[in-house]
């Protein structure tokens, strides 16, 4: 039975997990880079059948715009929304930093 719902990235996501993955290219190898690459999507695919599986969002203005927060790895989370049956992937950033500013 097909799944009933859609998962899209956002440009501004996909240019995140490239960068991350490039990162860890440079930084860590070949590895590291597909290790955290296939870490990320995978978890980010559990959407599919999964939507609200991340915690709406704990900053109270994005909570209010129903962002959601799925937490990938150790470092990185997936800031999304869900709209119909469409899981929309704004954002992929390091939960350490200030990153609720560029969703404002």
């Amino acid at each position: 039975m097909p799944s009933k719902n859609k998962l899209v990235y956002l440009s501004p996501a996909a240019e995140d997990l490239n960068e991350i993955v490039n990162y860890h290219l440079y930084e860590a190898g070949l590895e590291s880079a597909q290790r955290i690459y296939h870490k990320m999507k995978t978890e980010i695919s559990k959407l599919i059948d999964y939507p609200f599986l991340g915690q709406l969002h704990p900053d109270p203005l994005l909570a209010s715009q129903n962002y959601r927060k799925l937490v990938l790895t150790s470092t990185y989370v997936a800031i999304y929304k869900i709209i119909n049956s469409t899981i929309y992937v704004y954002r992929i950033v390091n939960g350490r930093t200030d990153y609720p500013k560029l969703l404002r």
